[in-house]
Order: structure tokens, then C-alpha cells, then sequence
């Protein structure tokens, strides 16, 4: 980097930064202040991201509807949504924007020079000139408006956010989350709800909303960071020409305060909603959190996060055994929150009684007071301390860019710290020093220190209420019908109007030239070839040895896979349980709890599942798999190995009481993900009443399976040795040498030695003969909801192009973008007010549409039923043809990371995806032209004749339309 050049700036540090090879310089812009980070390193996945600390001082989510609005236009880009046109015609590897308790972020990444320059371009001046103070309906849309269509009524609320925070306030653990932040810092930011709560959103006046943009969005309050390779001088002087220098610097009054201590404990009780058909018994959550100092202090936020593992975190771990010993919940966790000023560790138990709180708090202080007395296993440190440092060096955030993840992880620090603003990323010695400090009584002093003798904390006991949801609804709607009773004839008519007004903004059609604006790449900066993909087969004793020589930095990655061919359909729920069980229970060498130390100690870990794979050659058949997954630095092979030969050969399943504390803590995640990601529980279950690799799937790990775990825990004294007959009659049935596939993935160094432990693994494996039976999987179509205690709908249609005579075409990528940012987004997000939508079409047919947190059901249906005339009418110009398929390309040409092409090239292989194949696909995409896209609506129409659908949602919403659906049922049973 050229420093003479930098004349708008002061250079404030320069360091090394060993850890993840890289310059970091810090300036401050000379006339606003405004901080800047400059990651230098070779990294050609750029990052930019600008923050700002807002801190709200109310529960409107000001902040959350201000960073959804400023990407609506700006004055360099007036169009009504720029952020959709970049995510329609930009190479980036990362577009979006976060709301944090007390900052919000821009981040932008991409590999692509040009496209990263002008990504950074729209998101500086959406933040800095956003159209918000021109046009009120951004406002209205985004955040909330009154939705009236004629003066008789009803009149209800709309809005993005508001029904995005609605679908929040659905789940009991955001529900839980946020009570613990507020309890433990009422006076400060941290006791308002950044994102918004949905009964105080509605209080939220557009003066007030512009004016937390005046506050806030100035430079002189502003975090920017840019990292990778790039030509830095060039993109700090842009910065500084274009957008700061226009600015003043401003006293802009955001610093964190920090909530005072409490004298004692605050003991809270708080309700959340349930479904009527949910049991309010035991079904409470008790939660007992502490303030543990502040994010500054790299060395005890580390030392947190691993006394979360070694207390909680690690099966057998002892606060979480003697909480479920003592049967105080069904699930028993606890949490490290650092991303704040403050940061707060607690312990949770769910499915508890409330009337055992004193109990609870007990047990804890017991069982802390014991570890501090006695010390704290070792074995349980130096695993935890392993665990994380491994995660640190192999930095493997999937699909995420590095430079993102770090770049977040710093304001963990720069937000309150100008002094260490890199302390996130110089992680090395301090896992150095925690190595050092766990002999000498380091984390029992923490105990004592914050989580025994310190009084700022609360132990909260969160209630579960039924008809709570409707209470509040019934609330809201004599609410609104009230406010409509006091409006006269002109104040009703004008609020009709207005409603008008905003249907007509959102309908108007992006004007084309204006839509020019937004730079774009042309199709010639597209790669014209595949990725290859890195399969090569080898063979050991029999067994197909599929391996992938990538770069890993001395890590392998191993995947021993186990085919389920021939598993009756009756079993398959039991492998979904024994992906849960094997690991998690007693060994010949290993209590539990030791097991999952010893391996963290020494490896990377080891985590059992099953992996399902469609062929693109067939519409139904389809291949699954028992997977043993594992990583470890390639001289650990051998102890890889020996754990896993230890996990497969001598698991005990004879301990009852361990299987039902297993049963009821998948039980309890369950419930929380099946909601959480609704739209991906209600697409399963729609797509599994015609395929039967659907089917499977929703019996191995969707509602189906749920249903079966549930009534497993519920007659579990009945059926328990059932159930330990048929787990051990799997192992067997399954965990042999002719049924061995093994993916890896490493470099040319490491495979002799994985291939000799594998040839000696196949010889402990089950080799006895046996009758395993037939596959049988039926599908039965039954157009089902599924109610919850949320407010919000998750509404999926599926069905199969391929069983009505179509072929597959790359051009579906395109359409799927296609509609994911016009059809759905203008009519399920921007005028329905759902936070999100999707559609999705594989090569075996299987094709769904979905909404995301939606108020509506019925209308939402309809909006699928216009896709094949939308489709039918595509009309694009050349210039918004190549948008979109720049915009598809950009999620097919995602960096990967060592892990992910062994997996992509793993999947091509089952899945029978040639190289030819992914060629012929990318080469439809970029050959795509509105014809090629016209001619997919007869496929789309197949797609919807199918009529299948699945609905996950609030009770009155589905029972209002309870005529579109065979079956109405819980999701949840009491």
C-alpha cells in the first residue's frame, strides 16, 4: 500500500498479522474521523463492509427498518430497489446487510474487481444518500403501514419488518433471548429490541426514523473495513473523494454505555405462546444468566467460550448432567454471548416445571462450587481449548467469505476498542496462554469470580400461555378497529388512499433507463468453463475409496458412508435416531462424556449423519447413506481412526435413561428448527407426497420423523427395549464392509496412511451374514397445515416437471433467480409484506415454491398460480438477460473451501453428475434468451398441476382456510 498517497488520512497502527497472513493498517479520515481497517493479504475473495453503531433507545426497531430502507434507492441509484438489482447481476459472493443490538453492517464481497467497486459504490451511497427522505412509502413498506381498502374496515398492519419480527416473536428461544439481554441490562440499549417487537413497532413515526438516519449514518460514526487483495490506495482515495470528504466531522454521540451492576439477582417471570394443542405442563424454560465482564478482554471471552464447552457444551458435560440427572428439563444448554459491550454467559433448561426454580439455581451453585473446590476436568479443557483453536486455524465458513466472518468478528472489538481494534484475528497466543493458565486454577477463578459470587444476573422463568397468540391478536384487532371507529369520513377515506398510493408505488415498473444506473459486468467477464470437479475412484478390498486431492493445509476430511439400500421403510426412523445416539453414548474404553473429550483433544471432530443423494438420470430413485464424518491434522490419522473404530465397534446402547435424555433433547431441537425453518419443514413434507426420496427424508429427519420421536418419548418406559432391539439390529444390519464408500479429502501426503487404516477398519466391521428385507417407501398425497403458536405462515407448493414429460434445463437456474427477485419479490415480499420467498427445481424434477415468515396463505397460493403466465410474458432486454444470468452464475461460482469441493465433487459423483453434464448446464445459462425462458412455462404449469402443498402456521390463519387442506394438525403435541 502506498501510504505517501494517502493525504485524507492518518495512519493510526500497522501490524503483522501472522494468524491469517496478512497487513492490518488502521487510519482515521482526516476531516470526519470516520474509522477505516485495511486487511492487506493475498486473498482474492474481497470483502468491504461499513458499520455503524446505533444504538437504539426504544423497541420501534428504528434500526432494523433503517437498514432494510436505505437500500431502496439513493441518489446515485434511484431506482425503487437497487439492492435487488445488484443481487440480479453481480458476481458477488456475499450481498446483504445485518442489525446488531447496538451496530449495523454493509457488508459486500465479491472475487471480481469491477463488481466489487461497484458494490461498494451502491451500498456508500445507499448509506450515505439514501431516497428515504424523498419518498415516505420506502418507510411504509419496509417498516409498517395501515392497510385500509375501503372505509368499512378491517383495518389491519403491514409491513416487511414488522411481519419479518412478528415470525421472530413466534419462536420461545428468540423469545427467551431476548428477555435474558433485556433482564440483564434494563437501563441501557441492551434492554430495547433492536430488531423491533411487533406491538411497538406501529409507534414508530417517519419523523423519528429519519431522524435516527441523521443521527447515526455519518461518517464520523462510521466503521469501514476492506480486506483481501486489492489495490487499496485506489479504493481508500474513492472512499475519501467520492463520499467523506463531502462531509464535516460531527460529535456524534453513540458510545455503549455499560449497565450498572445489580445490588442482587433480578428474578423475572415472563409468558411465551403456545398452540392450543401444546401442554403447558413442564413445558417451562428456566434460564440462570450472568454479566461477565466486557468483549475488550480477548483472554477471558476465549476462556467463556470454552468453559461453555467444558460446563455445558460436551455431552456428560457436569452442569448439564446433574441438571438432567436431577430431571429439571428435557434439554438442558447454555450459551456465550460476546458479539456486545457486556458480554453474559447462562444456562438454560427447557421443558422444565416451574416450581423447580429454587431447585435449579441450586443445583448450579452446587455443582460450580464442587468444580471450583476440586478442579475442573482437564481432559475438558484442553478439548475445549482444541476445539476452538482448530475452528480458528482451519477458518472454513463455508460458503461465507473469510474476510467477512473476521471483519464481523473485529467489531466485536473496534466497536468499543480503538487501542486493540485486531484482537479477533491474533487469537494464536491467547490460545497459547489458555493452554498455559489451565493448570493453574485460571478458569476455576472465572467460576468463582462471575458466575458464583457476582449478583449482576437474572434467573428468569419463561412461561409457556396458550391462546396467548390469540389473546394478543383479538387485542390488536379491537385495537385497529378502535383507531378506524375514531376517524371521521375524510380520515378513512385518506387512509384508503394512502393504501392505494403504496399498492400503486409498488406495482409502478422499474423504469428501464433509470435501471441503467446500477453498473453491471458483461457476459464476457463470466468464466465460460465448469469448475472440475476432483473424483478420483480408487479401490480398497471391495470398497469404492472416492478421493479429492485439493490443497487442505493439513487437514483431511473424511467421510465413511454407509448405503442404506436395502433398509425396510420402517427402519428409517431409527436411523435418524442412531445419527443422534452413536457418539453421544457410553463405549467399552469412554464414558460419553469422555469420548467427546478425548476426541476434541485430539481431532477436529466426529459427527454421524445420513447423506441422500437424487440421480440426475431418474425422476424417483435415489441413494442414502450412513455417514461417519470426521477432520483432523493429518498426523492425528491414526487417533481419527482409533475413535471411530471405538464409536462403531463398542457403543453401548444398554443405558435407557442415557437414550431417553438423548430422545428428549432431539425432541426439543425439533421443535425449535421445524419452526424456525418452516419453509424448509414445509417443502419436505409437500415434496414427500410424491417422492420417495422426500419421503424418506421427512421419515428420517422432517415431521414425519419429529412425529415419531415424539411418541417415542412419550411411551418410552413401553417401548425402550423395542427401541434398543432395533438400534442394535441397525448397527448390524448396516455397519459392514460390503456397504463401505469412503469420500477424503486431502492432500497427495496423507492418503497412504488414510488408505492402510481404512483396509484395517473393514476388517472390524460386522461381517456375519444377514436378512435385511425390502425397501418399501410409499408416497400419498395430503395437502396438509400444520398449526403453530406463531403469527406467521411458511406456505410451500411442490411438484415434478420430469414425471409430466419435460426435461431439465440450466434455464432454470436463471428463472429460479428470476422469480427469487422479481415475480415473488414484488408480490409475496414487497406488497404481501412476507420477509422472504423461493422456488427451487433440481434435475430430477423435484421443483417447490415457498414463502418465508408471510402473513398471508390463501394469496400467496394464488401468487404461485400466476408464475406460468408471468414465465409465459418474460420479456428482458439484453442488457436485463445478462443480469440475470450473471446473477445466477455468481451462486454457482461461490470461492470454495478445501471442505466444500470434496463435497461437491462427493455429490456430483452419487448423484451420477458428469463434468459434461455441469458443462452442458452453465452453457444453457449463459446461451439463455427470453425464448429459452418463455418456453419453461408449460413446465411450470406441470410443476403447480401437481397441486401439492404444505402449510406451516399460526392457528386462525390456516383454520380460516382450512377448506384447501385434506389434513389440519399440530405440529406440536402436548
Amino acid at each position: 500500500m502506498n501510504l505517501d498517497s494517502l493525504t485524507a488520512y492518518k495512519l493510526v497502527k500497522k501490524e503483522k498479522l501472522n494468524d491469517i497472513r496478512s497487513t492490518g493498517y488502521l487510519f482515521r479520515h482526516i476531516k470526519t474521523g470516520a474509522r477505516v481497517m485495511a486487511i492487506e493479504n493475498d486473498d482474492e475473495n474481497k470483502v468491504f463492509n461499513i458499520a455503524f453503531r446505533t444504538p437504539p433507545k426504544n423497541s420501534t426497531g428504528v434500526a432494523h427498518i433503517l437498514e432494510h430502507s436505505v437500500l431502496c434507492g439513493s441518489k446515485d441509484f434511484p431506482l425503487k430497489d437497487p439492492f435487488v438489482e445488484l443481487v440480479k447481476g453481480s458476481l458477488n459472493t456475499f450481498l446483504n446487510a445485518m442489525t446488531y443490538p447496538d451496530k449495523t453492517c454493509y457488508p459486500v464481497a465479491s472475487c471480481n474487481d469491477q463488481d466489487f467497486q461497484n458494490l461498494m459504490h451502491v451500498y456508500l451511497d445507499a448509506v450515505f444518500y439514501p431516497n428515504i427522505y424523498k419518498k415516505e412509502e420506502i418507510f411504509r413498506q419496509e417498516g409498517w403501514n395501515y392497510h385500509l381498502e375501503n372505509t368499512e374496515g378491517p383495518l389491519t398492519y403491514n409491513g416487511v419488518v414488522y411481519n419479518e419480527m412478528k415470525g421472530a416473536f413466534s419462536s420461545p428461544d428468540d423469545v427467551l433471548e431476548r428477555d435474558i439481554m433485556n433482564s440483564l441490562f434494563p437501563d441501557i440499549t441492551y434492554g430495547c429490541e433492536s430488531g423491533g417487537d411487533p406491538e411497538n413497532i406501529p409507534d414508530l413515526s417517519y419523523e423519528e426514523f429519519l431522524d435516527f438516519h441523521r443521527t447515526y449514518y455519518h461518517p464520523s460514526n462510521s466503521f469501514i473495513y476492506l480486506y483481501g487483495n486489492m489495490d487499496m490506495t485506489e479504493k481508500l482515495d474513492f472512499i475519501d473523494k467520492k463520499y467523506l470528504s463531502a462531509f464535516d466531522s460531527l460529535h456524534v454521540d453513540s458510545e455503549i454505555q455499560e449497565q450498572k451492576p445489580f445490588d442482587k439477582m433480578h428474578d423475572l417471570v415472563m409468558e411465551y405462546p403456545v398452540a392450543e394443542s401444546e401442554s403447558e405442563a413442564n413445558n417451562s424454560y428456566l434460564a440462570y444468566s450472568v454479566v461477565t465482564g466486557n468483549a475488550m478482554n480477548s483472554l477471558e471471552c476465549t476462556a467463556f467460550d470454552v468453559l461453555d464447552y467444558a460446563l455445558l457444551g460436551a455431552p456428560g458435560a457436569p452442569l448439564k448432567k446433574a441438571l438432567l440427572d436431577a430431571e429439571i428439563g428435557s434439554d438442558v444448554y447454555g450459551s456465550y454471548e460476546d458479539g456486545i459491550r457486556q458480554t453474559y454467559f447462562d444456562v438454560i433448561a427447557k421443558g422444565a416445571d416451574p416450581s423447580r426454580k429454587e431447585e435449579f439455581v441450586s443445583i448450579i451453585r452446587r455443582v460450580l462450587t464442587e468444580i471450583v473446590q476440586n478442579g475442573i476436568d482437564p481432559k475438558a479443557l484442553e478439548a475445549g481449548i482444541n476445539c476452538m483453536e482448530f475452528r480458528y486455524r482451519e477458518a472454513d465458513f463455508s460458503s461465507y467469505p473469510k474476510g467477512l466472518i473476521y471483519g464481523l468478528d473485529i467489531l466485536d472489538n473496534w466497536l468499543y476498542d480503538d487501542e486493540h481494534p485486531f484482537a479477533q484475528v491474533q487469537l494464536i497466543p491467547v490460545f497459547d496462554k489458555l493452554k498455559e493458565l489451565k493448570n493453574q486454577r485460571y478458569f476455576e477463578g472465572l467460576i468463582q469470580k462471575y458466575l458464583l459470587d457476582n449478583t449482576h444476573g437474572s434467573i428468569l422463568t419463561l412461561n409457556p400461555s396458550r391462546g396467548l397468540t390469540a389473546r394478543r391478536a383479538k387485542a390488536l384487532e379491537e385495537k385497529l378497529a378502535a383507531h378506524l371507529a375514531s376517524l371521521n369520513d375524510e380520515e378513512k377515506a385518506e387512509m384508503v388512499q394512502k393504501t392505494v398510493e403504496l399498492e400503486r408505488y409498488q406495482e409502478t415498473p422499474e423504469d428501464p433507463e433509470t435501471a441503467k444506473c446500477i453498473p453491471m459486468l458483461k457476459r464476457e467477464d463470466i468464466r465460460k468453463e465448469i469448475t472440475p470437479f476432483t473424483n478420483e475412484a480408487l479401490d480398497i478390498d471391495g470398497s469404492l475409496f472416492l478421493y479429492h486431492e485439493v490443497p487442505t493445509n493439513g487437514i483431511g476430511y473424511l467421510d465413511l458412508m454407509f448405503d442404506v439400500k436395502d433398509l425396510p421403510a420402517e427402519k428409517v426412523p431409527y436411523l435418524g435416531l442412531l445419527k443422534s445416539v452413536l457418539g453421544y453414548v457410553d463405549t467399552a474404553h469412554y464414558t460419553y462424556g469422555e469420548l467427546t473429550n478425548e476426541i476434541n483433544a485430539e481431532t477436529g471432530g466426529i459427527m454421524c449423519g445420513v447423506e441422500v443423494f437424487d440421480h440426475a438420470e431418474s425422476i424417483d430413485e435415489f441413494r442414502a447413506f450412513f455417514s461417519v464424518r470426521g477432520k483432523t491434522m493429518y498426523p492425528k490419522t491414526d487417533v481419527l481412526f482409533k475413535m471411530i473404530r471405538e464409536i462403531l465397534n463398542t457403543s453401548s446402547l444398554e443405558d435407557t435413561r442415557r437414550l431417553h435424555e438423548i430422545i428428549s433433547q432431539v425432541k426439543s431441537r425439533a421443535q425449535s428448527s421445524l419452526v424456525s425453518a418452516g419453509h424448509s419443514t414445509a417443502v419436505l413434507r409437500a415434496a414427500s407426497y410424491t417422492s420417495p426420496m422426500a419421503a424418506f427424508q421427512d421419515a428420517m429427519a422432517g415431521i414425519a420423523y419429529y412425529q415419531f420421536i415424539e411418541t417415542l418419548d412419550r411411551e418410552f418406559e413401553e417401548r425402550k427395549e423395542t427401541l434398543v432391539a432395533e438400534l442394535t439390529e441397525l448397527m448390524r444390519e448396516l455397519l459392514r464392509p460390503e456397504y463401505l464408500c469412503i469420500s477424503y479429502t486431502g492432500e497427495k501426503e496423507s492418503l497412504s496412511d488414510v488408505r492402510k487404516q481404512v483396509k484395517a477398519l473393514r476388517q472390524t466391521l460386522h461381517q456375519e451374514a444377514v436378512e435385511i428385507g425390502e425397501q418399501s417407501i410409499t408416497c400419498e398425497k395430503k395437502n396438509e397445515a400444520f398449526t403453530t403458536s406463531g403469527q406467521v405462515q411458511y406456505v410451500a407448493q411442490t411438484g415434478n416437471f420430469r414425471k409430466k414429460g419435460f426435461a431439465y434445463s440450466g434455464a432454470l437456474n436463471i428463472l429460479k433467480v428470476a422469480l427469487s427477485y422479481d415475480y415473488l419479490w414484488t408480490n409475496i415480499r414487497v406488497k404481501g409484506g412476507a420477509y422472504g420467498c423461493m422456488s427451487g427445481f433440481k434435475r430430477s424434477g423435484e421443483s417447490f415454491f415457498v414463502s418465508y415468515r408471510d402473513p398471508h396463505l390463501k394469496r400467496t397460493l394464488d401468487v404461485f398460480k400466476g408464475i406460468p403466465e408471468y414465465v409465459r410474458n418474460f420479456n428482458a432486454d439484453e442488457r436485463e438477460m445478462t443480469k440475470y444470468i450473471i446473477g445466477t452464475i455468481s451462486g454457482k461460482d461461490v470461492p470454495r473451501t478445501p471442505k466444500m469441493q470434496g463435497a461437491i465433487s462427493k455429490n456430483a459423483w452419487f448423484c451420477g453428475v458428469t463434468e459434461e453434464m455441469a458443462q452442458k448446464e452453465r452453457d444453457e445459462i449463459l446461451n439463455a434468451d427470453t425464448t429459452s425462458m418463455q418456453a419453461l412455462a408449460p413446465l411450470i404449469e406441470a410443476v403447480l398441476l401437481n397441486d401439492a402443498i404444505c402449510v406451516v402456521g399460526s392457528e386462525p390463519a390456516v383454520n380460516k382456510e382450512k377448506e384447501l387442506f385434506d389434513n389440519v394438525l399440530p405440529l406440536i403435541n402436548g
